[in-house]
């Protein structure tokens, strides 16, 4: 299978950039292809403009994102690493989805409402923040994340949601959950995809 990884973390000493890697590793383990797009190191520009949305209109889609556009296209699975800030995506990841999963290339409408027009490809996310998972289940924001990201994204645009993985209290990680939580990435991989 080919795989899409699009990552957005800053910092390349954090736990979501090793949980990239893990994620990487275990995919070419089991004998996948993958292709990572690091948000931040390809420095890339989130903001919707109104010449983007003029040039899209009329059918001639910017580079950079008909660029994301083939990766998005050519990948069997779709998984997004990133951590939550402010209750959801960090915004370079937040503009990506703004641009690259645009009306004509990832969805459009008729008569009957959405047409979803990435069907036949999986998602999967990954997810940290610093609340303990606990209370974000209280709160309902675990549902709520889910819901925005596994449906708001995924379902809409046809794509089938795999996983979602979310690592709570990372401010207060010992060197045992570290490695517990890149294990549990590890393993979720191997039984979706080995």
């Amino acid at each position: 299978m080919k795989h899409l990884v699009v990552y957005a973390h800053p910092n390349a000493d954090s736990l979501n950039h090793s949980i990239m890697e893990t994620t990487v590793n275990s995919l070419k383990k089991n004998g996948h292809e993958v292709v990572v797009r690091d948000l931040y190191a390809l420095d890339f520009q989130p903001v919707l403009t109104p010449e983007d949305t003029a040039a899209m209109k009329a059918g001639k889609t910017p580079d950079d994102i008909r660029t994301e556009q083939e990766f998005v296209a050519e990948a069997d699975v779709i998984t997004f690493i990133y951590p939550i800030w402010w209750t959801g995506l960090p915004a370079i990841l937040k503009g990506y989805v703004d641009r690259v999963f645009a009306f004509g290339f990832a969805y459009s409408a008729g008569p009957e409402g959405v047409i979803k027009l990435l069907e036949g490809k999986k998602g999967f996310i990954i997810n940290t923040h610093g609340t303990p998972n606990e209370v974000y289940d209280e709160i309902g924001m675990t549902a709520g994340l889910k819901v925005t990201s596994d449906i708001g994204i995924w379902d809409f645009t046809g794509i089938e949601p795999v996983d979602h993985l979310l690592f709570g209290s990372i401010g207060y990680l010992d060197e045992e959950a570290y490695k517990g939580m890149l294990k549990k990435v590890e393993d979720t991989i191997n039984s979706h995809f080995s």
